[in-house]
């Protein structure tokens, strides 16, 4: 059996809505008819993912129980003793363990939430989509039998009322099945977003890992920045963590002692997540060690502005409403010393990717910020180091100048951003990149899922987003998703922000909360898509 697309379903039973209000004769009213009663109903068990949702709040409910079991180990002291493969703190230990567990609790109950609201909003639709397909049988017997050729030309005032009135119930009963459309599908995908969440969540497991201890796994898979909310800004995202699990494996017993060695010499546990990370993204244990020997002994603080170029503060979800200009107030500037991460000349999308690969690749980070050294903190040589990147992106991706013989940047075209992102990004994401032109809210939509699940896992997307200027001109921009929270996608703008914009803003298609009010349409997303 073939399930049919929820995208499909809301463009057929929309026509359809058409196709009924104006049908003229009988024949078209009936054939509109029995066309929507062929649309499948939304498809789910409402009893099935209820019965799932209990089942998620009794693991969430043992959950917490391990929480307060370990919570009660901590308060009782802890000798500062190291243990695992890689010396971490028992301490630590035990407070990863009881903000996992923490994390466990509320992976369960968002998972249960999800699942009753999905639940809830299964049975709403099908109850509705079942009046609906009443009304529409209703209508169907009303009209009777096709007419005949030579009868369809002709109609009375009898048969006209006849038609009219069916066709009134009809009306309404096909609205009732796109709404009920429109429910299950919204539903569906807003529990694929939370789900997907949750799932990136569980994090300590996913550092599959021989030789590393259950604590390792936890206190490095725990570890964040000490700015901003440690939730947001953990050094190994979810797909640092399987990917190093995966490279670890891949060493030869020499170089994995090596490895081992340099974390368990780590000063910090941020500096034991960022050697971990270097080798997720991709680099040998050689090059590892050469990044660990200019980040050795540095204090969390040092590594936050030398290797994070995206920092979410605490209070970044907050809604402070909108400038004159479109644009959020509340933004996150995003800095190095006194400069930030942001564009020169029009080079938005290799500037946007050079941040990014930043995000994804501490050793790269560090060339930028620190220089070949990794000891240079002087913000304007990272201003210069910052701006020969962009450039060279910008030519990696055959970009445009503002003439012939100018070498004034003037923008990229979709064929060299999919080439950077690949050259770029996937080597340390380990995803591929393709070019998706978005023609509508209903392209976004289908988009939005994948990229929410992205994200999530730690890898960035990029987008691109068009408008006019006043005087009518079009303009174009490339931004970054980096981020995602309940119905909130945070983006970076290569002019040095990040803020957070609603799905419904990006399904619309307006971003001008991440930019200005010039860029009201979303046109193009680079990821690939499921």
């Amino acid at each position: 059996m073939t399930t049919e697309d929820t995208t499909d379903r809301r463009k057929r039973l929309d026509g359809l809505c058409k196709r009924i209000s104006s049908a003229d004769s009988k024949n078209d009213l009936i054939d509109a008819i029995d066309d929507a009663l062929g649309v499948s109903a939304p498809a789910g068990d409402h009893a099935t993912l209820e019965s799932l949702a209990k089942r998620y709040r009794g693991q969430c409910d043992d959950a917490g129980h391990v929480r307060d079991r370990v919570d009660k180990v901590a308060r009782k002291g802890l000798p500062e003793v190291w243990v695992g493969k890689t010396s971490v703190l028992a301490s630590d230990v035990v407070a990863a363990a009881s903000r996992d567990a923490q994390q466990m609790s509320d992976a369960f109950e968002g998972g249960a939430k999800a699942l009753l609201k999905l639940a809830d909003s299964v049975k709403s639709a099908q109850d509705q989509d079942r009046d609906g397909r009443s009304k529409l049988r209703q209508a169907r017997t009303t009209l009777g039998g096709k007419d005949g050729f030579f009868d369809d030309w002709y109609e009375d005032d009898d048969e006209e009322s006849t038609r009219l009135k069916a066709r009134s119930v009809a009306s309404a009963g096909v609205d009732l099945l796109l709404k009920a459309a429109v429910a299950a599908d919204d539903a569906a995908r807003a529990a694929a977003r939370d789900l997907n969440k949750w799932a990136s969540e569980a994090r300590a497991g996913k550092l599959d890992a021989d030789g590393l201890t259950a604590a390792d796994r936890l206190a490095l898979a725990d570890t964040s920045n000490p700015d901003g909310d440690p939730e947001m800004n953990e050094i190994l995202s979810a797909n640092d963590l399987e990917r190093s699990g995966r490279a670890m494996d891949r060493l030869s017993a020499a170089d994995r002692a090596r490895m081992d060695h340099l974390m368990a010499n780590a000063s910090t546990p941020q500096e034991k997540a960022y050697i971990l990370k270097a080798l997720a993204s991709g680099y040998s244990v050689d090059d590892v060690e050469k990044f660990d020997g200019k980040i050795h002994g540095k204090d969390p603080a040092w590594l936050e502005d030398h290797l994070a170029p995206v920092t979410t503060q605490t209070d970044s979800l907050t809604d402070e409403g909108k400038n004159t200009n479109g644009s959020n107030r509340n933004t996150d500037d995003q800095t190095f010393g006194n400069q930030r991460w942001s564009q020169d000349a029009a080079t938005c999308v290799p500037s946007s990717t050079v941040t990014a690969r930043a995000m994804v690749d501490p050793v790269y980070a560090l060339q930028l910020t620190g220089g070949p050294t990794g000891q240079d903190a002087d913000p304007a040589h990272f201003r210069k180091r910052l701006h020969d990147e962009q450039y060279r992106m910008h030519e990696e991706g055959d970009g445009d100048y503002t003439h012939f013989w100018s070498d004034t940047p003037a923008g990229m075209d979709s064929d060299g951003q999919v080439d950077i992102s690949n050259k770029e990004l996937s080597p340390h994401t380990g995803d591929h990149y393709e070019s998706h032109d978005m023609n509508g809210a209903d392209d976004r939509r289908d988009v939005l899922t994948d990229i929410e699940k992205s994200v999530a896992e730690g890898k960035p997307v990029p987008i691109n987003v068009e408008g006019h200027e006043k005087n009518g001109d079009w303009v174009g921009h490339g931004m970054m998703i980096v981020g995602q929270e309940g119905d909130k996608l945070q983006v970076y703008n290569p002019w040095g922000t990040t803020t957070w914009v609603s799905e419904d803003d990006f399904v619309k298609g307006d971003l001008s909360g991440a930019c200005d009010n010039r860029f009201d349409n979303v046109n193009r997303v680079y990821i690939d898509q499921n």
